[in-house]
Parts: structure tokens; C-alpha cells; sequence
């Protein structure tokens, strides 16, 4: 069998895990991912596992953060004035907002430090700057 190749969809349970082994998502519980291989929206080192498999196969495999969510960007880490903010916002270290732009794209950010004049935002993706380990089972190709 030539496995799994780019156009084809594919169907797989998956596990990631950080550096230290703990476990950021997996569909072990949930229905496997469905996505079609060389189209956007799957991290692209997750895309390359799969890549040659066939359905059964199973692997292991680190992916560098370049293959994954990019670099930790510093400067996606933003201090903004307090007043900026609704008043009625009660700001926590770890809170979760989005941020609209004036093209009207929505921006997740995390709040990672209050202080009474400034809040931080960081912009990054959460996993950015990480290597992740995946275990990849290729249920069916479609």
C-alpha cells in the first residue's frame, strides 16, 4: 500500500502531549480528527506524521515548535493601559478576552499580569515555542 497521501481525508485518534509528558488534547474519547491532508487548519508536523501511513499504522513523533505553533513571539506580548478596558472588567492573571481589530479580525488573548495602571495581554497561541509529542493511530483513509 502507498498510504496515506496529500489529498486524501483521512480519519485518526490522536494524543498530544508538552516536553514533560502532560497531555494538552486527544480524541481518545471523542470521535476521531477528520481532515484532508495539505489543507490548512491541521498544524503541518502533525500533517507530515500522517503522511505515508496506512489505515491501522501507528507512530510517535516529536514535532518542533516550527512544524507546530511557531515561535514564542515577544512581541505579541502587549501592556495596555488600564483605562483602555470596559470599566466594568474585573481582570485576572489567566483570563481569557478577545480583542477585536479594525478589520474586524477577533484575536484571542491571555491576561498575564494586572497591576493598577496596566494590564498584559499575550497574543501567542498558548502551545507556541513548544515541541509537542503526538501518538498518531490512522483509523481510515476516505
Amino acid at each position: 500500500m502507498a498510504g496515506a497521501k496529500d489529498g486524501d481525508k483521512v480519519r485518526v485518534h490522536y494524543t498530544g502531549k508538552v516536553e514533560d509528558g502532560t497531555v494538552f488534547d486527544s480524541s481518545k474519547n471523542r470521535d476521531p480528527l477528520e481532515f484532508t491532508l495539505g489543507e490548512s487548519g491541521i498544524i503541518p508536523g502533525f500533517q507530515e506524521m500522517v503522511v505515508g501511513m496506512n489505515p491501522g499504522d501507528s507512530k510517535t513523533d516529536t514535532i518542533p515548535s516550527e512544524k507546530a505553533y511557531g515561535p514564542y513571539v515577544e512581541e505579541m506580548v502587549l501592556e495596555v493601559e488600564r483605562d483602555k478596558f470596559p470599566e466594568d472588567l474585573d481582570p485576572e492573571v489567566g483570563q481569557h478576552l478577545q480583542l477585536s481589530r479594525s478589520d474586524g479580525q477577533v484575536i484571542p488573548v491571555l491576561i498575564t499580569r494586572v497591576d493598577e495602571s496596566t494590564i498584559t495581554l499575550d497574543a501567542n497561541h498558548p502551545l507556541a515555542g513548544k515541541d509537542l509529542t503526538f501518538e498518531v493511530d490512522l483509523v481510515e483513509i476516505l
